[in-house]
This record gives structure tokens, sequence and C-alpha cells, in this order.
């Protein structure tokens, strides 16, 4: 099936089902029973099948979809994967995430923040 073009995606209507429009290099258009179209990227990584989200129409164009999938396929190329890139916290530089923080409150030992009420893991005496 050739690649489709906007008229294509406008035209998609609702089934029983939830199917699948193929556009190409693995994108294609998810249309829902209730009538939601999402973009979707279907990809290999590490010898595992995903997917990755690129937006809902209309709010994410034919165009921006697939300029969005070949960022993705970039990524990929590069040995990223971009599912993993897109979960990863983006923090900034010299911030620290909070389990760290947290361990090293404990081992300092200064009172403070604690729990509230008894461990509930520790047996009673």
């Amino acid at each position: 099936m050739p690649p489709f073009t906007e008229m294509t995606v406008r035209n998609a209507k609702p089934r029983a089902k939830t199917y699948r429009l193929a556009d190409e290099r693995g994108m294609y258009l998810e249309i829902s029973s209730s009538g939601g179209k999402y973009w979707r990227w279907k990809y290999r990584y590490d010898g595992r099948e995903k997917r990755l989200a690129l937006g809902v129409y209309p709010d994410v164009g034919l165009r921006a979809a697939r300029d969005r999938r070949d960022e993705a396929r970039r990524l990929l190329a590069n040995g990223i994967d971009p599912g993993a890139q897109r979960r990863a916290p983006r923090r900034r530089p010299g911030s620290r995430p909070p389990p760290t923080i947290l361990r090293q409150w404990r081992a300092s030992g200064t009172p403070g923040f604690g729990l509230a009420g008894p461990n509930p893991m520790q047996k009673r005496s």
C-alpha cells in the first residue's frame, strides 16, 4: 500500500474495533472505535519490537508525524532507543535525583523529617 495523504487521514472513520492504516517505514495511524486517531511508529531495538507514540491527529498532522518518525529513526541509527530516551528524566545540569539526596540524608544521621509513627515492617518486642 502506498503512503497516504492528509485526505486519507481525514477520511478515516472509526469501526467496531481499533484498526491501523499503514504509512511507510513502520509508521501507521491507529483509529480507535471511539474515533481517536493516533500516530504510532513500530520499530525493533535489541531484538524486541517496540512502539512509539508520535502524537494525536489533528494536533499532529501527517507531515509533523513523519518528521517525528524520521528524528526517532536517526536516534535508532545511532544506537539509541527512542522510547527509552523519551522516558529518561530530564534534569538540569548539576541537579541530583531525589533518591541520591535521600540516601545522603540518611547516611548523614541528621535528625529531621522522618516517617510519622512506628515502622510497620519492624516487629514489636
